[in-house]
């Protein structure tokens, strides 16, 4: 065991093989597709069969079929069938949400019983049955996991993870939404995960390097602020306090016991350093980490009773005290503080931009025109009436007419940004971002039509199908890249072959700083690889094999060389890109607290057939 700083570099390569296997990852689309088919149509089948016959054997007659409009409130049927629509509404909603579960949770143990998932090393530029079923496993829990997050009860999808088993969550623990958090992670009671908060049980290395995935490990009453970044294999302690963006590298150690961690990567901060950063006192902090007897003894005071001559303050005191009683120099909270006032209670929003009201112009005939395809399709699929075989593939249509709707919005959308394009050609500079500056206004006209297109197909059934409508409306991207949950601009931006784009991350071909607008084009070459959360500025270049890690970001106009690694605000070179030469059976483990870091040998997950492709620590000299 050594004792070292912060960051440490991977190991060492010894005599690495001199032909390195680089084969591309197998993604089973058919076998994904079917397995999405049979999860969705089989959540429609039991509320749709119990919505049928409530509509059809009550709703219909009690209540659309009454001739007066004055009996829908006046007689008993009428009414109960009123009042009792909505709530068999939700209950379907709610049967559907559980078949759902159920569904997915059947594949899920199976692919266990096939491939069972354990924390280790996926060799990614070498095909096994560890990969493909890591892949399938994560393709799986997404349809749910959007289902319950952007659903009318976001608060059941810890329910979802925890029945499905893709995770365990403990009483009491609130995640926020989050484009990770949904497999492989063991969280313990009364923990808060704040907004955009990723506990990332996977990380990619590379193209051909590897995929670290191993099981994180949460404790009690641990509380991450916002837009933190917990690496594989990470162990948090109870009574861990992360303040925003504080990040772990993998497998970091973190002991808790009332610590407060900050930075990127984080370590642990001193009581005054949290004080100055909150704006509060030491006592505020004793008062937090014992709330429990800070309202005992708040309530043994209310029990006191004053003595007369107390009571009996002169004016000027009685003025002292009212300018210290709420809040003291020491800290201390005004004695009249009810219980419920020392509870946090976390809430999110979702921020949504304010849209150009002359921009409805565009948004208006393109809805329409989409609608019109539904009804056109709607027509046909029962001008012979409802039947047996209509029920039997009404799921499927409604999947037909969702996607029927989007790139009929998607076909409209492409002809009038055709139509804009040749009024005015877009072009790469920095203008005035100001109103009636020509450029501008076309650049944020083209941004709105492609927005809407873009939102409908991210919270659609199959988000992954983005793809399709970002190379339509201007985005150079081969069909085998990729873009994770991921946002990229769609115009002035070229992704090459097998480009892998990580969760959450941002790529700008275009950004507005100041009273200015740049527009510039980003470059990924072939085999380059982007990290979750990382954000790409305009003017970017991205070499072959190039890499650039998570919570990352680049300069204005910065290339990366080919072959390397980078890291950093802004992205800095580490070193060369030789992941798929590595060992895969050791890993380095941090203690944030103690700043010490150790080696553990680990199994690699892979077939047995396959470890003789890899370096392994019997092969060391």
């Amino acid at each position: 065991m050594s004792k070292e700083g912060i960051a440490y570099e991977e190991p060492a390569i010894v005599n690495p093989p001199k032909d390195i296997i680089r084969e591309d990852i197998n993604m089973q689309y058919s076998l994904y597709i079917t397995i999405f088919i049979l999860i969705y149509y089989g959540s429609w089948i039991l509320p749709g069969f119990i919505f049928f016959i409530y509509i059809n054997e009550f709703f219909l007659s009690n209540f659309l079929d009454v001739g007066s409009f004055f009996s829908l409130f006046t007689e008993l049927n009428p009414l109960i069938a009123l009042i009792t629509f909505p709530l068999v509404l939700i209950g379907c909603y709610l049967i559907r949400l559980l078949s759902v579960g159920i569904t997915t949770k059947i594949f899920w143990r199976i692919t266990e019983k096939i491939s069972p998932s354990k924390s280790g090393i996926i060799p990614r530029n070498i095909r096994s049955k560890a990969a493909n079923y890591y892949h399938l496993r994560s393709f799986m829990i997404k349809y749910g996991k959007n289902i319950f997050t952007k659903g009318a009860f976001p608060w059941l999808s810890n329910w979802f993870f925890k029945f499905v088993g893709s995770s365990k969550i403990g009483k009491g623990t609130t995640i926020e939404e989050s484009v990770g958090s949904d497999k492989f992670i063991d969280i313990g009671k009364n923990c808060y995960i704040g907004v955009n908060s990723t506990l990332a049980s996977h990380l990619v290395q590379g193209i051909f390097g590897n995929i670290s995935y191993f099981e994180i490990k949460v404790g009690d009453n641990v509380t991450t602020a916002g837009m933190n970044q917990l690496g594989p294999g990470c162990e948090i302690h109870d009574n861990s306090y992360l303040l925003p963006l504080a990040s772990t590298s993998k497998h970091s150690i973190l002991k808790g016991g009332h610590n407060y961690y900050f930075g990127i990567p984080l370590r642990k901060i001193f009581k005054k350093k949290i004080m100055q950063y909150l704006g509060i006192t030491k006592k505020d902090i004793e008062r937090n980490e014992n709330i429990e007897q800070a309202i005992k003894e708040l309530k043994e005071r209310k029990k006191k009773k004053i003595e007369p001559e107390e009571q009996s303050e002169t004016e000027d005191d009685l003025e002292d005290t009212e300018d210290t009683e709420e809040v003291s120099e020491e800290g201390e909270v005004n004695e009249e503080l009810k219980e419920e006032e020392l509870n946090i209670d976390f809430t999110t929003s979702s921020a949504i931009s304010r849209v150009n009201l002359k921009f409805l112009a565009v948004y208006l005939p393109i809805f329409w025109l989409a609608g019109l395809l539904i009804s056109i399709y709607w027509y046909e699929y029962t001008k012979e009436g409802i039947m047996l075989s209509t029920l039997l593939f009404l799921p499927i249509s409604i999947l037909f007419m969702i996607y029927i709707f989007i790139l009929g919005c998607l076909l409209f959308s492409k002809l009038i940004l055709i139509l804009v394009n040749l009024i005015h050609k877009p072009k790469e500079g920095i203008f005035l971002a100001e109103i009636r500056d020509t450029d501008y206004e076309f650049w944020m006209l083209r941004t709105a039509i492609r927005k809407i297109t873009l939102w409908l197909l991210r919270n659609s059934p199959l988000t992954w199908l983005d793809m399709i409508a970002f190379k339509a409306l201007g985005l150079e991207m081969d069909a085998g890249s990729h873009l994770n949950d991921a946002w990229c601009d769609a115009e002035f931006v070229k992704i090459g072959r097998k480009v892998l784009v990580g969760q959450g991350a941002t790529v700008m071909s275009s950004m507005v700083i100041g009273k200015y607008l740049i527009i510039k084009k980003v470059i990924f070459d072939d085999y380059s690889m982007v990290g979750g959360h990382t954000t790409i500025a305009p003017g970017t270049i991205i070499g072959h094999d190039g890499v650039i890690g998570a919570i990352s970001s680049t300069s204005y106009c910065q290339v990366l060389k080919d072959n390397w690694i980078y890291f950093g605000f802004p992205a800095i070179a580490l070193k060369e890109n030789k992941y798929a030469e590595e060992r895969r059976d050791l890993i380095v483990k941090r203690d944030v607290d103690g700043e010490e870091k150790f080696e553990l040998d680990y199994d690699v997950n892979i077939d047995e057939d396959k470890k003789k492709l890899i370096r392994l620590k019997e092969d060391k000299e």
